[in-house]
């Protein structure tokens, strides 16, 4: 059967710069079946989930329901639920955890000081393996369900700190999970390749294959950083930062780009994106969204069109700096 994840691999459609956007991530453990809207449409109490939803609104924390990998008994009692929230930004990764018997307790939460990366002292420091997170919802991609869950399971009987998590877009990359506590995405992924990831997480660093960015960022700005990477082969998850995000427009007559608002209509959006070292060292990356590539649906069901793409078309290194100069047309794609 044909589906969106097929004809993504088949196209060759690239997975860099399409990771889900979240500072911080709240996960909420919540077996039994989970509807497209998870957080309204599961055992969970569905006011719970819409109040959840207004708390995280514009804070840059994102809610996730989440279950270990296995069968799911239909139930709908839990006496007891495992909590997760983390914090995926540069210099200031962390999860802490805890369980609780009333997930009304979660909306006493500071949403907007845990979406700046200020946890206050809650709940215990998490200190065991790296956890994955494997999107396996199938009611909102059956791709999701027919590779992430089985991706799971094995990585659960390999020994990895492995759950299922309702939603972390990218349905055609599947199978597709983050790691936290960067916050680092992969597409496409196997059991060797999340090993891999693993291991370099708990040595603080990431592995560049298969991978679609880091949370913390809007697409641009993952873009930025995994081309930057790739040209300096880094691999330090905490070696780089990006300071500045400033969308661009040609000026009339000219092939260089100003900052401005926004781009005018018509305009292929472009962003310039300031990515820095820990040693001091800067660069500067020009980044556009082109719409091309074989037409290809972005979910299961959904009509096929062009993939809309962050194209890296040049590295630069900013004044002062130690940096390698290089221009590139790495074609980076965008959900």
């Amino acid at each position: 059967m044909s589906n969106c994840a097929t004809a993504s691999r088949e196209s060759a459609e690239p997975v860099a710069g399409t990771a889900a956007t979240a500072r911080t991530w709240l996960l909420i453990e919540q077996p039994g079946p989970w509807g497209a809207d998870a957080l309204t449409h599961s055992h969970l109490d569905p006011h719970l989930g819409r109040a959840l939803e207004a708390a995280a609104d514009g804070t840059g924390v994102r809610v996730a329901l989440i279950r270990r990998p296995g069968r799911h008994a239909d139930c709908h009692d839990l006496s007891r639920r495992r909590l997760f929230v983390a914090h995926t930004a540069p210099g200031n990764s962390w999860i802490r955890t805890t369980t609780v018997t009333d997930p009304r307790d979660i909306l006493r939460l500071d949403f907007a000081a845990l979406g700046a990366g200020n946890h206050g002292g809650i709940w215990d420091p998490y200190t065991g393996e790296p956890l994955v997170l494997v999107c396996t919802n199938g009611k909102r991609d059956r791709c999701c369900a027919l590779l992430g869950r089985p991706l799971a399971a094995e990585l659960a009987d390999g020994g990895a700190e492995s759950w299922e998590v309702t939603h972390i877009g990218g349905h055609r990359f599947s199978p597709t999970l983050f790691i936290l506590p960067y916050g680092y995405a992969y597409g496409r992924a196997s059991a060797p390749l999340v090993k891999d990831a693993v291991e370099a997480a708990r040595d603080g660093r990431i592995t560049l294959d298969h991978c679609r960015g880091r949370s913390a960022w809007d697409r641009p700005a993952q873009a930025a950083d995994l081309a930057v990477r790739e040209l300096i082969r880094e691999e330090r998850a905490d070696a780089l930062d990006v300071v500045r995000t400033d969308e661009v427009r040609p000026e009339p007559g000219r092939g260089d780009r100003a900052p401005v608002g926004g781009p005018a209509a018509g305009d292929t959006p472009a962003w310039s994106v300031a990515v820095t070292h820990t040693d001091g060292r800067a660069w500067r990356v020009a980044v556009e969204q082109r719409t091309d590539g074989a037409p290809t649906p972005a979910s299961c069901g959904a009509p096929l069109g062009p993939p809309v793409r962050m194209t890296v078309t040049s590295i630069a290194a900013l004044a002062g700096t130690r940096a390698p100069t290089s221009a590139s047309s790495l074609a980076l794609p965008a959900l």
